[in-house]
């Protein structure tokens, strides 16, 4: 496999809806011209972690996920920024026994050393919108996601569904406007019945913390 990763920060908004919440009406979020098409996506990650835990005690996810246009190997990192993401394709390595790739190791070495074993399990049922400005460009994406999740060293399953909005190429790059952004689509989700959300992610909220 690649031993270079592609490099990304996620900026981005999750919000806890029920199974029945309509979807907003995302074409009065300002900016916004056009809503694509949905998207279904099959998305299937397996986490892994250390006996003692040391990547959740530093922040940081090791995921393999299958499905979507991101799937592969991914380093996962919480920044003042956002999430920053190291990503590498996926190896041939399957579910049933998964083997971390030298060059993920090699890039966690300085948090944590090998065996790294499962964790978790998140499956997603997840459908997409492309939300384009006026130029046609990515202003953000929306995406309603309906999860299975399981704790694999505890042996529990839950289920839920919540919504992410994360800014696109065409964003604003500066910070008030980022906030304002977020701040009307707040009150979008708001208005049809959905909050934003207290957990910090997927494997978070199926760890149970």
């Amino acid at each position: 496999m690649t031993t270079e990763p592609e490099h990304s920060l996620e900026i981005e908004r999750t919000y806890d809806v029920d199974a029945g919440t309509p979807l907003p009406d995302w074409a009065r979020l300002p900016g916004v011209a056009a809503v694509g098409s949905p998207e279904p996506r099959d998305l299937d990650a397996h986490y892994l972690d250390t006996a003692d835990g040391a990547l959740g005690r530093a922040r940081v996810a090791l995921r393999r996920r299958s499905g979507g246009p991101d799937e592969g190997w991914h380093i996962k990192r919480v920044t003042a920024e956002g999430k920053a993401e190291s990503r590498w394709p996926l190896d041939d390595s399957g579910p049933e026994q998964i083997v971390v790739p030298e060059a993920i190791e090699a890039a966690l070495a300085p948090l944590a050393a090998p065996p790294f074993a499962p964790l978790a399990r998140i499956r997603n049922a997840r459908t997409a919108y492309a939300l384009l400005d006026a130029a046609g460009d990515l202003l953000a994406e929306f995406v309603d996601d309906r999860v299975t999740a399981t704790d694999v060293r505890r042996g529990v399953e839950t289920s839920w569904r919540e919504w992410e909005l994360e800014l696109g190429p065409a964003a604003p790059t500066d910070a008030a406007a980022r906030d304002a952004l977020f701040a009307a689509a707040d009150e979008l989700v708001r208005g049809v019945g959905g909050k934003v959300s207290g957990s910090g992610s997927k494997l978070e909220r199926a760890l149970g913390l």
